[in-house]
């Protein structure tokens, strides 16, 4: 194992924050997540757990917010549903580099807040 990363989020927080700054979504967002999202009801706490999850490989790849752009991992859903992590740019070569062959996640949310859990293999 090369690295673990948790991240929880605040929902009604985030939540605010998408209100505040409707562009956030595009900014944090892939367009393939945005479409999973957009089906719910209420794409929020799913959002806040994609969020989470950058958070998460960040912390488990051993880097602070800023190391690669928001656009550079992204969650994934396998026809199973099972969430996956996706990687470009900046991020791929971080996780190359550490010696990263595979990458595991864990998402959850309640109403109350959203988490995602990482392992770095």
């Amino acid at each position: 194992m090369i690295g673990i990363g948790i991240d929880l989020v605040d929902i009604n927080r985030f939540r605010r924050s998408l209100e505040r700054t409707p562009t956030m979504r595009t900014r944090l967002f892939t367009p393939v997540e945005l479409e999973y999202v957009a089906a719910h009801a209420d794409p929020v706490p799913s959002l806040a757990a994609r969020f989470a999850a950058r958070e998460a490989v960040m912390k488990a790849l051993g880097v602070g917010l800023g190391a690669f752009g928001f656009h550079d991992v992204w969650v994934e859903r396998a026809a199973s549903g099972q969430p996956w992590l996706a990687f470009t740019g900046r991020a791929a070569e971080l996780s190359a580099d550490a010696g990263v062959t595979a990458w595991h996640l864990s998402l959850t949310h309640t109403s109350l807040t959203a988490g995602a859990y990482v392992v770095a293999d």
